[in-house]
């Protein structure tokens, strides 16, 4: 049975799991901090591998505080190489509206088509998040309201949902500027996104250690 306690990093009073999808985002500035859950690329895969984990963490009595995923993400708008704390996710692959449920909205969830996430870094800028299980690139975003796009943040949020976890994210600018035609498009500057990263990793176990993370803020 794997061992999912690994993973687990008390920052500031609180238990995290930090989850990624990929070995080439996990570099040695945030392997000098951060033991991350791998849970593959897409969707499915994040939503799977992270209910494991926290299924066999609940069992073990041993469930984190806070979910946070983080790693790269591609954007049109935003800074390239640059590093963005998520303020709202949307599942772009939902798209129910043929039986009049807005576009995004899954059915009968009772969730709307964008989540807000409780929790602020301050000094990381902030962005919307778009996920879903096809690399976007060119024209693509122009049917994205959000201002990034990656594959597993919403899935891991739903799985954190399910446990009644908050989740933070980060995710580091990768590409976008200019249409994807071969994987080092993708990889040029990861190692850039990695520093960056444990930068921001950084701000937020400094801010965890004041306690500014033990309680969501109050609904506005």
């Amino acid at each position: 049975m794997d061992d999912f306690t690994r993973h687990l990093l008390p920052v500031g009073g609180m238990t995290v799991l930090f989850v990624m999808a990929t070995q080439p985002e996990y570099g040695p500035a945030l392997q000098a901090r951060i033991d991350p859950l791998m849970t593959g690329v897409g969707p499915v895969e994040a939503a799977a591998t992270t209910a494991h984990a926290l299924a066999s963490l609940a069992h073990a009595k041993r469930l984190p505080d806070l979910v946070f995923t983080l790693g790269s993400a591609g954007s049109r708008r935003l800074d390239h190489a640059e590093v963005y704390q998520v303020t709202r996710l949307a599942y772009r692959d939902m798209d129910a509206s043929p039986l009049g449920f807005p576009k995004g909205e899954t059915p009968f969830l009772g969730e709307p088509a964008v989540i807000e996430l409780p929790y602020r870094i301050q000094g990381v800028p902030e962005a919307s998040l778009s996920t879903g299980g096809a690399i976007i690139s060119g024209a693509a975003y122009d049917a994205i309201a959000e201002d990034m796009v990656d594959m597993e943040s919403f899935a891991v949020l739903r799985a954190a949902q399910r446990f009644k976890l908050p989740l933070m994210g980060l995710r580091g600018i990768s590409d976008g500027k200019t249409e994807l035609a071969r994987y080092e498009d993708w990889t040029e500057y990861l190692h850039i996104v990695d520093e960056k990263l444990a930068h921001a990793i950084d701000l937020f176990s400094e801010q965890a250690r004041a306690g500014a993370f033990l309680s969501p803020p109050p609904a506005p």
